[in-house]
Protein backbone atom coordinates (compact mmCIF):
# COMPACT_ATOMS: atom_id res chain seq x y z
CA UNK A 1 0.00 0.00 0.00
CA UNK A 2 2.85 2.66 1.07
CA UNK A 3 4.37 1.27 -2.84
CA UNK A 4 0.99 2.31 -4.56
CA UNK A 5 0.79 5.65 -2.27
CA UNK A 6 4.37 6.98 -3.40
CA UNK A 7 3.92 5.92 -7.32
CA UNK A 8 1.02 7.94 -7.89
CA UNK A 9 2.10 10.98 -7.18
CA UNK A 10 4.98 10.14 -9.45
CA UNK A 11 2.62 8.76 -12.26
CA UNK A 12 0.16 12.02 -11.88
CA UNK A 13 3.51 14.19 -12.18
CA UNK A 14 4.31 12.21 -15.62
CA UNK A 15 1.18 12.19 -16.85
CA UNK A 16 0.65 16.18 -16.43
CA UNK A 17 4.03 16.87 -17.84
CA UNK A 18 2.76 14.85 -20.53
CA UNK A 19 -0.36 16.88 -21.28
CA UNK A 20 1.73 20.31 -20.92
CA UNK A 21 3.68 19.60 -23.27
CA UNK A 22 1.07 18.28 -25.76
CA UNK A 23 -0.64 21.53 -24.98
CA UNK A 24 2.77 23.40 -25.84
CA UNK A 25 2.93 21.55 -28.79
CA UNK A 26 0.00 22.10 -29.90
CA UNK A 27 -0.18 26.13 -29.00
CA UNK A 28 2.41 26.22 -31.70
CA UNK A 29 1.18 24.61 -34.58
CA UNK A 30 -1.61 26.53 -34.28
CA UNK A 31 -0.01 29.65 -34.46
CA UNK A 32 2.50 28.56 -37.11
CA UNK A 33 -0.92 27.86 -38.58
CA UNK A 34 -2.01 31.31 -38.42
CA UNK A 35 0.90 32.84 -39.89
CA UNK A 36 0.39 29.89 -42.86
CA UNK A 37 -3.48 31.38 -43.32
CA UNK A 38 -2.09 35.14 -43.12
CA UNK A 39 0.56 34.55 -45.91
CA UNK A 40 -2.12 32.86 -48.67
CA UNK A 41 -4.75 35.42 -47.53
CA UNK A 42 -2.29 38.10 -48.20
CA UNK A 43 -1.51 36.42 -51.77
CA UNK A 44 -5.14 35.75 -52.51
CA UNK A 45 -6.06 39.83 -51.59
CA UNK A 46 -3.29 41.13 -53.88
CA UNK A 47 -4.48 38.26 -56.71
CA UNK A 48 -8.03 39.21 -56.48
CA UNK A 49 -7.63 43.40 -56.75
CA UNK A 50 -4.73 42.54 -59.24
CA UNK A 51 -7.38 40.69 -61.33
CA UNK A 52 -9.61 43.75 -62.14
CA UNK A 53 -8.19 45.88 -64.70
CA UNK A 54 -10.19 48.91 -64.32
CA UNK A 55 -9.64 49.16 -60.07
CA UNK A 56 -6.47 47.23 -59.43
CA UNK A 57 -2.96 49.16 -58.25
CA UNK A 58 -1.86 50.38 -61.67
CA UNK A 59 1.28 48.47 -63.44
CA UNK A 60 3.91 51.35 -63.28
CA UNK A 61 3.19 51.64 -59.57
CA UNK A 62 3.39 48.16 -58.97
CA UNK A 63 6.60 47.98 -61.45
CA UNK A 64 8.21 50.24 -59.54
CA UNK A 65 7.69 49.18 -56.19
CA UNK A 66 10.54 49.07 -53.49
CA UNK A 67 8.57 47.36 -51.56
CA UNK A 68 4.70 45.69 -51.50
CA UNK A 69 2.91 44.54 -47.94
CA UNK A 70 -0.62 43.33 -47.81
CA UNK A 71 -2.43 43.65 -44.20
CA UNK A 72 -5.89 41.27 -44.79
CA UNK A 73 -8.90 42.10 -42.90
CA UNK A 74 -7.33 44.70 -40.54
CA UNK A 75 -10.48 45.29 -38.06
CA UNK A 76 -11.11 48.03 -35.83
CA UNK A 77 -10.17 47.60 -32.15
CA UNK A 78 -12.32 49.95 -29.79
CA UNK A 79 -15.68 51.05 -30.37
CA UNK A 80 -15.65 54.82 -30.55
CA UNK A 81 -11.92 55.39 -30.71
CA UNK A 82 -11.28 54.34 -34.09
CA UNK A 83 -8.45 52.65 -33.79
CA UNK A 84 -7.13 50.17 -35.65
CA UNK A 85 -5.34 46.95 -35.72
CA UNK A 86 -4.11 44.20 -38.44
CA UNK A 87 -1.29 41.55 -39.15
CA UNK A 88 0.01 40.63 -42.38
CA UNK A 89 3.35 40.79 -44.38
CA UNK A 90 5.53 42.58 -46.14
CA UNK A 91 8.67 41.98 -49.12
CA UNK A 92 11.44 43.89 -51.09
CA UNK A 93 13.44 44.03 -53.62
CA UNK A 94 16.87 43.14 -52.99
CA UNK A 95 20.06 44.33 -54.83
CA UNK A 96 19.36 41.52 -57.34
CA UNK A 97 16.10 42.60 -58.30
CA UNK A 98 14.64 39.10 -57.21
CA UNK A 99 12.00 40.06 -53.90
CA UNK A 100 12.91 39.31 -50.20
CA UNK A 101 11.40 36.76 -48.22
CA UNK A 102 8.19 37.83 -46.13
CA UNK A 103 8.58 39.77 -43.25
CA UNK A 104 5.25 39.60 -41.05
CA UNK A 105 4.26 43.17 -39.95
CA UNK A 106 1.84 44.33 -37.60
CA UNK A 107 -0.32 47.93 -38.78
CA UNK A 108 -1.99 50.05 -35.97
CA UNK A 109 -4.07 53.02 -37.15
CA UNK A 110 -5.30 56.35 -35.43
CA UNK A 111 -8.34 58.17 -36.41
CA UNK A 112 -8.57 56.94 -39.91
CA UNK A 113 -10.56 54.36 -38.76
CA UNK A 114 -12.57 51.74 -40.96
CA UNK A 115 -15.02 53.97 -42.45
CA UNK A 116 -17.90 52.01 -43.72
CA UNK A 117 -19.35 50.61 -40.33
CA UNK A 118 -16.36 49.17 -39.12
CA UNK A 119 -16.07 45.43 -40.91
CA UNK A 120 -12.46 44.19 -42.06
CA UNK A 121 -10.80 45.69 -44.18
CA UNK A 122 -7.98 44.36 -47.05
CA UNK A 123 -4.87 46.81 -46.60
CA UNK A 124 -2.31 47.44 -49.37
CA UNK A 125 1.19 49.25 -49.44
CA UNK A 126 3.73 50.16 -51.98
CA UNK A 127 6.65 51.70 -51.31
CA UNK A 128 7.30 53.76 -54.07
CA UNK A 129 11.25 54.76 -53.26
CA UNK A 130 14.44 54.43 -52.21
CA UNK A 131 13.89 56.60 -48.49
CA UNK A 132 10.32 54.66 -48.18
CA UNK A 133 12.08 51.15 -48.06
CA UNK A 134 14.90 52.65 -45.51
CA UNK A 135 11.98 53.64 -43.10
CA UNK A 136 10.37 49.95 -43.34
CA UNK A 137 13.75 48.52 -42.76
CA UNK A 138 14.10 50.10 -39.58
CA UNK A 139 11.29 48.11 -38.77
CA UNK A 140 8.75 50.56 -37.02
CA UNK A 141 7.90 54.15 -38.46
CA UNK A 142 4.47 56.37 -38.70
CA UNK A 143 2.58 57.17 -42.00
CA UNK A 144 2.92 60.28 -42.18
CA UNK A 145 5.42 61.79 -39.67
CA UNK A 146 8.77 59.37 -40.83
CA UNK A 147 7.66 58.39 -44.09
CA UNK A 148 4.90 60.48 -46.57
CA UNK A 149 2.14 58.94 -47.81
CA UNK A 150 -1.17 59.14 -49.95
CA UNK A 151 -3.79 57.82 -51.16
CA UNK A 152 -2.60 55.45 -54.38
CA UNK A 153 -4.09 55.99 -58.23
CA UNK A 154 -6.44 53.46 -58.99
CA UNK A 155 -7.08 51.49 -62.29
CA UNK A 156 -4.22 49.65 -64.52
CA UNK A 157 -3.17 52.69 -66.46
CA UNK A 158 -3.87 55.66 -63.74
CA UNK A 159 -0.39 57.15 -62.48
CA UNK A 160 1.58 56.58 -65.34
CA UNK A 161 1.44 61.01 -66.06
CA UNK A 162 1.17 62.08 -62.56
CA UNK A 163 3.92 62.92 -60.04
CA UNK A 164 2.81 60.35 -57.36
CA UNK A 165 6.26 59.07 -57.06
CA UNK A 166 7.59 63.08 -55.97
CA UNK A 167 4.94 63.33 -53.46
CA UNK A 168 4.89 60.18 -51.45
CA UNK A 169 6.79 57.21 -50.34
CA UNK A 170 4.21 54.89 -49.45
CA UNK A 171 1.01 54.31 -51.62
CA UNK A 172 -1.80 53.03 -49.22
CA UNK A 173 -4.99 50.94 -50.74
CA UNK A 174 -8.05 49.56 -48.79
CA UNK A 175 -10.43 47.27 -49.92
CA UNK A 176 -13.89 47.20 -48.29
CA UNK A 177 -17.13 45.61 -49.01
CA UNK A 178 -15.36 44.94 -52.25
CA UNK A 179 -14.80 48.62 -53.03
CA UNK A 180 -10.47 49.35 -53.70
CA UNK A 181 -9.15 52.69 -53.80
CA UNK A 182 -7.01 54.32 -52.33
CA UNK A 183 -6.58 55.15 -48.76
CA UNK A 184 -5.35 58.35 -46.62
CA UNK A 185 -3.39 55.81 -43.25
CA UNK A 186 -1.85 59.30 -42.11
CA UNK A 187 -0.81 58.06 -38.90
CA UNK A 188 -0.77 54.98 -38.91
CA UNK A 189 2.18 52.66 -37.20
CA UNK A 190 3.82 49.91 -39.27
CA UNK A 191 6.03 47.69 -36.85
CA UNK A 192 7.76 44.28 -37.27
CA UNK A 193 5.47 41.52 -35.95
CA UNK A 194 8.59 40.13 -33.89
CA UNK A 195 5.90 36.98 -32.53
CA UNK A 196 5.33 35.93 -35.87
CA UNK A 197 8.73 35.88 -37.10
CA UNK A 198 9.57 34.08 -34.10
CA UNK A 199 6.63 31.39 -35.68
CA UNK A 200 7.80 31.88 -39.42
CA UNK A 201 11.38 31.35 -39.32
CA UNK A 202 11.89 29.53 -36.02
CA UNK A 203 13.79 32.32 -34.50
CA UNK A 204 13.83 36.02 -34.02
CA UNK A 205 15.25 37.37 -37.38
CA UNK A 206 15.87 41.07 -37.68
CA UNK A 207 13.62 43.21 -40.01
CA UNK A 208 16.52 44.68 -42.03
CA UNK A 209 17.94 41.07 -42.53
CA UNK A 210 14.27 39.36 -43.99
CA UNK A 211 13.90 42.54 -46.31
CA UNK A 212 17.68 42.46 -47.83
CA UNK A 213 17.06 39.25 -49.05
CA UNK A 214 19.51 37.64 -46.43
CA UNK A 215 16.87 34.98 -45.07
CA UNK A 216 15.72 32.13 -47.52
CA UNK A 217 11.67 32.44 -48.03
CA UNK A 218 9.88 29.49 -45.88
CA UNK A 219 7.75 26.78 -48.27
CA UNK A 220 4.53 28.06 -47.01
CA UNK A 221 5.29 31.67 -48.64
CA UNK A 222 5.54 30.52 -52.29
CA UNK A 223 2.23 31.83 -53.26
CA UNK A 224 2.51 35.47 -51.58
CA UNK A 225 5.82 35.68 -53.68
CA UNK A 226 4.65 34.38 -56.67
CA UNK A 227 1.72 36.87 -56.51
CA UNK A 228 4.26 39.68 -55.73
CA UNK A 229 6.56 38.26 -58.67
CA UNK A 230 3.49 38.10 -61.39
CA UNK A 231 2.32 41.81 -60.81
CA UNK A 232 5.18 43.58 -59.76
CA UNK A 233 6.30 42.24 -63.77
CA UNK A 234 9.62 40.71 -62.44
CA UNK A 235 8.40 37.69 -63.96
CA UNK A 236 7.79 39.24 -67.40
CA UNK A 237 11.47 40.52 -66.87
CA UNK A 238 12.08 36.85 -66.32
CA UNK A 239 10.61 35.96 -69.26
CA UNK A 240 8.52 33.68 -66.96
CA UNK A 241 4.65 33.17 -67.73
CA UNK A 242 2.56 35.78 -65.67
CA UNK A 243 -1.13 34.97 -65.90
CA UNK A 244 -2.32 32.95 -62.58
CA UNK A 245 -1.85 29.21 -62.73
CA UNK A 246 -3.99 26.62 -60.25
CA UNK A 247 -0.62 25.35 -58.80
CA UNK A 248 1.95 27.49 -57.09
CA UNK A 249 5.18 27.93 -58.38
CA UNK A 250 8.41 29.02 -56.90
CA UNK A 251 9.77 31.44 -59.48
CA UNK A 252 13.40 31.86 -60.07
CA UNK A 253 15.47 34.41 -58.43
Amino acid sequence: MKRMNIAMPKSLVMIGAGVLLFGSLAWCADDHSDIDKRLDASAKVLTEIMGTPDKAIPDKVMRDAKCIAVIPSMVKIAVGFGGSHGKGVATCRTESGAWSAPAPITLTGGSWGLQLGGQAVDVVMVVTNEQGMQHLLASKFKLGADASAAAGPVGRDAGADTDWKMKAEVLTYSRARGIFAGIDLNGAAITQDKDETRLLYGKFVPFSEILNGQVHAEQGSDEFLEAVRRYSGQSREHGEVTAPSGNSQQASN
